[in-house]
């Protein structure tokens, strides 16, 4: 489908194209690495039976399913995304699911959602990277009904990110200079400042502003599995993408650094989150 604004376009882009694809075919990985925070914001939106919820930034689908798994029958779970990528494999992981989950491609910036249809919306990483993040949360609670939750999960700063930093700077002397990153742009930091997410959510009308950090560590893949996903996703994948013919180069030092941090249960590295809750 085509979305219906000009509205992150450059994210639109990005999320239909490379990062989106590579984010599909890693859907296994990155969702046994990532699923612990997911499963933190969704008990702290604490949904209910029968309740209806708006899953912002679903990707492949995983905390849609579990989110319906929660709301049981009677409830019904919408996935939103603007990736057409990673929504394909959502739709091929809800053949046989329960009925009550379904899918669209839209921006949750712009998206006319039905006025106050939701009781809940959730979100696992994908708030960040709104252009307008006041806009896009002011239409998100015009999503809910009156006294609607939302929670979600973000990232703290890449420098209390170990299992993104790691890599990174085991990278660092064989890449080019890196220009400074604005930690305002839309992107997987964009919410690593508390003080800005509190006053975006006041901002589109949110109350209750609750923000709590959470250290844990996550991975769970093994360290072939680590190092090939550490340079496709994240920062450094991210520069890999601009400088391909610098990947092989990298490989040993990553593989290198991150050797170490392999256990019974995979490479396991710090992550370092804020768990965002608020209502209207």
């Amino acid at each position: 489908m085509t979305l219906e604004s000009t509205a992150n376009a450059d994210q639109i882009a990005y999320w239909n194209n490379a990062a989106g694809e590579t984010w599909a075919a890693l859907q296994d990985r990155l969702d046994r690495q990532i699923e612990p925070l997911g499963l933190r914001a969704i008990e702290a939106g604490a949904p209910q039976p029968g309740e209806r919820v708006l899953d912002i930034g679903c990707g492949c689908g995983q905390t849609s399913f579990e989110l319906a798994r929660r709301v049981g029958t009677a409830g019904r779970v919408l996935g939103v995304d603007i990736s057409a990528p990673m929504l394909e494999v959502a739709r091929q992981r809800a053949a046989g699911a329960a009925a009550n989950v379904s899918f669209i491609e839209a921006d949750a910036q712009t998206h006319a959602f039905q006025k106050g249809g939701f009781d809940l919306a959730v979100s696992r990483f994908g708030v960040m990277f709104f252009d307008d993040p006041t806009a896009a949360f002011r239409n998100i609670g015009a999503a809910l009904r009156p006294g609607g939750r939302l929670a979600f999960v973000c990232w703290r700063p890449m420098l209390e990110n170990a299992w993104m930093a790691t890599p990174l700077f085991a990278a660092m002397p064989l890449l080019p200079p890196l220009p400074p990153p604005d930690p305002t742009a839309p992107g997987p930091f964009a919410f690593a400042d508390p003080d800005r997410v509190r006053a975006i959510l006041a901002g589109a009308g949110f109350e209750a502003v609750d923000i709590q950090p959470h250290d844990q560590p996550i991975g769970g893949n093994d360290l072939d599995q680590t190092v090939a996903m550490a340079l496709k996703v994240g920062p450094l994948g991210a520069v890999l993408r601009e400088h391909p013919h610098l990947r092989d180069g990298v490989v040993g030092a990553i593989r290198e650094a991150l050797a170490p941090h392999v256990t019974p249960n995979g490479v396991m590295l710090p992550s370092a989150t804020w768990i965002v809750t608020a209502s209207l």
